[in-house]
């Protein structure tokens, strides 16, 4: 992440007002932008440098270029470990990577061995995400995974193939009705094995807390083009002395108060919610989408066209519900420090606030 790159100015967090759901949703937008992916080690370097010659004062403004590169880099390192994510398990891939998965979910006459084999896989990719993507300050270990896995794995197979199992014994429901919810089974099981995998694979962040710091106030940068003046007023202003003060907010940021159970819970919930959120509209459009345009008579006469085109759908509606899902809670979670253990209050920074990286 950008904030761990060597120098003593701080950058801003966003060019996006964050304390905005749509502020939110665009800065996260960016964060999942897959043609971040298209970015080698090269062009992650050169991102490095341009972000770490702005941190140590030799640029004295956050340019559209510098942006990029901040893009660029908090897409791609972990802002617990500043090393970079696997790219399969990047959230610039998220979509990508379940799309696979969800191609082969939605493989015809799969039976229960397809369902249940495919479900192992979805669930493979779900604990690499969030394990990916978890805060770090509580690392699990190999055993923990693994218990984690096979507990999400065995949760996830039981609601499909339960769900697979159901439908065809509601008959006293018409066909078209018993059709739509054979094509919700696979997303059904997706959104809650989904919000579960979370719970587990980040539970002992909750068994033993995640770090927790003072909040520092906002970098203060000039902004110069390609940034809107609203956007600019929200996230950046003009800085006099840009080594006096942030090089001691950035330090104060680092040093941790202490681990909390309850800020841990609240970025564990938070993330699962936000899973729910993303599965939901992936859940429910595309299938229903689906039944509508197989009544129309191009794709009648075209049936082989019925998988491409739902992967069509739900590639689509995938790219416009994950920032919007993501946005829901800020990334950089702030909250009163009296409202943590006791050990916190009176502790917090500015505004008497904590704050702590909730995960993605």
């Amino acid at each position: 992440m950008s904030a761990s790159l060597p120098g003593s100015r701080a950058l801003p967090e966003s060019q996006y007002d964050l304390s905005t759901y749509w502020g939110r949703v665009r800065h996260t937008a960016g964060i999942t932008d897959p043609r971040t992916l298209l970015v080698g080690s090269a062009g992650l370097e050169q991102a490095k440098n341009a972000l770490i010659a702005y941190k140590q004062g030799h640029l004295q403004s956050m340019t559209p270029e510098l942006w990029r590169a901040k893009k660029i880099v908090d897409s791609t390192l972990h802002p617990d470990t500043a090393e970079p994510v696997f790219l399969p398990f990047r959230m610039s891939c998220f979509v990508l990577s379940n799309l696979v998965v969800t191609a082969g979910m939605l493989t015809p006459g799969l039976g229960n061995r397809g369902t249940i084999a495919w479900q192992v896989a979805n669930q493979s990719l779900n604990v690499a995400i969030n394990y990916s993507n978890s805060n770090k300050s509580s690392p699990l270990s190999w055993s923990k995974i693994a218990q984690s896995y096979f507990l999400a794995v065995g949760a996830s197979c039981s609601v499909a193939v339960g769900l697979n199992s159901l439908v065809p014994r509601l008959k006293s429901l018409s066909p078209s009705t018993r059709l739509i919810l054979t094509r919700l089974v696979p997303f059904a099981a997706v959104a809650s094995a989904g919000a579960l995998n979370v719970f587990l694979m980040r539970g002992e962040e909750m068994r033993t807390g995640i770090d927790v710091f003072p909040a520092a106030a906002a970098a203060k940068v000039k902004a110069e083009g390609g940034v809107s003046s609203s956007n600019a007023a929200a996230a950046a202003a003009v800085v006099e002395n840009p080594q006096e003060d942030d090089g001691e907010q950035q330090q104060q940021k680092t040093e941790s108060l202490g681990k909390s159970k309850k800020a841990a819970t609240l970025a564990v919930a938070e993330t699962a919610a936000s899973r729910v959120f993303n599965s939901s509209p992936i859940m429910v459009i595309p299938p229903l989408v689906l039944v509508r345009l197989q009544g129309q008579a191009w794709l009648k006469k075209n049936p082989r066209w019925t998988t491409p085109v739902n992967l069509g759908l739900i590639l689509l509606t995938s790219y416009v519900a994950l920032p919007l899902a993501l946005a829901a809670f800020p990334q950089r979670q702030r909250l009163k420090a009296e409202s943590l253990e006791e050990e916190f209050h009176g502790r917090g920074g500015m505004g008497g606030l904590v704050e702590f990286n909730r995960g993605i």
